[in-house]
């Protein structure tokens, strides 16, 4: 087929690199603007630009969708279908009208479940025990068009940062298999109970709350790794908290417990794995005492 790609992380590049080794033509891909990154704020092509350009496919990055002169390019493309995968902009209904087929969505949640931004952290913060990844036919509404096919996966013990890779590579092998024959997976409409959204994750919600459960702190630490990074402060430092296991163990939320840095929470206690301090690499809390003076007793 003649597929318009539309996509900008890494969650997406597995999707792109499976269609084109499926034998599919690349037509274009479409991927959000280069923006400042790294100590230099130098301009950085999206993870989706720079795998695009290694396929030899031209890539555009409008800021918006809506003028109607980029509607006409992006019409004038020819798709057989346009292939979304966390692309970041809003399709109006004049693109999602214009490829032959349809606009077909990888969406990494079992919908109804966790429509919108976010649905491999809400998930995991949720508690939910499984997840997937939804091949959806894209309509005018908020992740609420109809569903092709669905492949599921388990939650349990999983980083944001794994899950989302496992979901990636998950979807890219559903996407290449609804291409291959459409017409076997006929688009099925989403129920209307068990609709959830998921909201995008605010830089606030990372910091660590110690009157929470410890239960909850653990999906805290895992639906924020690797970004934002789950958080609490030692003094005026913060620290990033990127592993840890519940334990037994009661007291005042937020309290050194141990030697160990075992930490009191609302209900239960944390022992940290991994942590990290501003501008280091990830270390272990022995390490991080190193640093810092946190006897038994210390309030966090």
């Amino acid at each position: 087929m003649r597929i318009v790609f539309m996509g900008t992380p890494d969650f997406a590049v597995p999707v792109l690199a499976a269609l084109a080794e499926a034998g599919h033509e690349i037509i274009a891909c479409y991927s959000q603007p280069a923006r400042p990154a790294g100590r230099g704020k130098a301009l950085q092509p999206t993870p989706v630009a720079r795998a695009a350009e290694q396929l030899g496919v031209a890539v555009h990055t409008p800021l918006t969708l809506r003028d109607a002169a980029e509607q006409a390019r992006f019409a004038a493309l020819g798709a057989d279908v346009a292939v979304v995968a966390a692309y970041g902009l809003i399709l109006p209904r004049a693109v999602l009208a214009a490829p032959r087929l349809a606009c077909m969505n990888v969406h990494a949640s079992l919908l109804p479940r966790w429509r919108g931004a976010a649905p491999v952290q809400r998930a995991i913060l949720a508690g939910d025990d499984e997840t997937g990844v939804c091949i959806m036919q894209m309509e005018a509404g908020l992740d609420t068009g109809p569903v092709r096919l669905a492949v599921r996966t388990g939650v349990a013990g999983k980083t944001a940062g794994a899950l989302m890779a496992e979901l990636g590579a998950m979807g890219a092998a559903a996407m290449v298999r609804v291409l291959a024959d459409v017409d076997a997976h006929p688009a099925v409409a989403q129920p209307d109970q068990g609709i959830t959204y998921a909201a995008k994750i605010d830089k606030a919600e990372a910091r660590i709350d110690w009157h929470q459960g410890a239960d909850a702190i653990e999906r805290q630490v895992r639906a924020f790794n690797p970004a934002p990074g789950a958080w609490f402060s030692v003094g005026e430092e913060r620290v990033k908290l990127l592993a840890a296991d519940v334990v037994p163990g009661g007291g005042a939320p937020g309290t050194v417990l141990d030697d160990a840095l075992t930490i009191a929470t609302g209900a239960g206690a944390i022992r940290p794995i991994l942590v990290q301090r501003a501008g280091r690499a990830a270390m272990t809390p022995a390490e991080l005492l190193r640093g810092f003076a946190l006897p038994p007793g210390t309030r966090l």
